[in-house]
């Protein structure tokens, strides 16, 4: 059975990092809630620039497929094999969770995109953002709902 998107990478992540992370976090949003509104805007605009573990995962497969290809047509056809390792990996990650720089970008920090979301939400609900939210029809309140989330 394969992993749930959200869960895959920690699923495949080191219990002490996840942990690191989670702590790590959980600092950012004490930092800013202590800070007030200005201090919550500035940290929910890092996080809109912050590159989350998959397109890091995405960038370097890209640049070693790529650099594989050139090398193949300039060097030596044998480099040729480094595109198809990289998308065998890049696959790999894709239905597993894992492939081999994954525990370095996780032990640099690289957070996933629900991690990410977790604290932009948790941000957001101490700006007041999700007051409001609730008490009518429940199209209504999805549309609050929603409207909230979007920010």
């Amino acid at each position: 059975m394969l992993p749930s998107t959200s869960q895959r990478v920690p699923d495949q992540t080191a219990a002490h990092v996840n942990e690191a992370i989670r702590q790590r976090t959980r600092g950012s949003v004490e930092r800013a809630a202590a800070g007030g509104v200005p201090a919550i805007d500035r940290r929910l605009a890092e996080l809109d620039a912050e590159w989350d573990v998959e397109r890091t995962l995405e960038a370097n497969a890209a640049t070693a497929a790529a650099t594989g290809a050139a090398l193949a047509l300039l060097v030596d056809r044998r480099f040729a094999v480094l595109p198809l390792v990289v998308g065998g990996f890049l696959l790999q990650h894709a239905l597993q969770g894992w492939c081999p720089p994954l525990p370095v970008f996780r032990r640099l920090g690289f957070r996933t995109p629900t991690e990410i979301d977790e604290e932009r939400a948790a941000l957001k609900a101490l700006r007041g953002d999700y007051r409001g939210v609730g008490g009518r029809t429940p199209g209504e309140m999805a549309a609050d709902a929603l409207a909230a989330a979007r920010g």
